[in-house]
């Protein structure tokens, strides 16, 4: 079964969060929430969600994926940790994967993730991506790096980390289930 990680900032976008663990885990995949705090992590808009680790005690040895979700400041909190660079970039040494939705591929630009890759972001954030070769599309996979615009297309962007981590077939079983239209 693969497993991924979700890292959760203060101000993360809720339902781009949520959404990816909820198809994930239907989908059989092991997902760990890990905050950059032990305590709940409050999102954007207030909600709060209980981290089911902190982001030090994982492993880039036990992850498949590690997924940004977007918002803000939550964002702007991912890109100033450096245990979160620190783990990117252990990951993809490891020829594992990132991935990331609405303004959080401006934090994998960053991190220097993008460079010479094919991505897209929230419309408006577009000059963030520099050395990014830019896409006008809902969910992006180039190579090891998935990204997506933001809450709108969280469920395409969720079953496409599911088909890349259980299969086409899993995520279209997954999607009829839940009566979404995949792809």
């Amino acid at each position: 079964m693969a497993k991924v990680a979700v890292l959760l900032a203060p101000g993360f976008e809720e339902l781009e969060a949520v959404t990816v663990i909820d198809v994930l885990r239907r989908g059989g995949v092991e997902v760990v929430i890990a905050g950059l705090e032990e305590a709940p992590i409050p999102s954007a808009r207030g909600v709060k969600i209980v981290p089911d680790v902190s982001i030090d005690k994982l492993s880039a040895d036990e992850l498949d994926l590690v997924i940004l979700p977007g918002g803000l400041p939550g964002v702007e909190n991912l890109k100033k940790d450096p245990r979160v660079k620190k783990l990117i970039e252990e990951v993809r040494a490891k020829g594992k994967k990132c991935a990331a939705i609405c303004a959080a591929p401006g934090a994998l630009a960053a991190f220097g993730v993008l460079e010479g890759k094919r991505a897209t972001i929230y419309p408006s954030l577009k000059d963030e991506l520099k050395g990014a070769q830019i896409e006008e599309a809902p969910v992006v996979v180039d190579g090891d790096v998935i990204t997506s615009q933001g809450p709108g297309t969280a469920l395409p962007f969720a079953f496409k980390l599911l088909e890349i981590l259980a299969g086409e077939e899993k995520a279209r079983e997954i999607a009829q289930q839940m009566l979404v239209k995949w792809p």
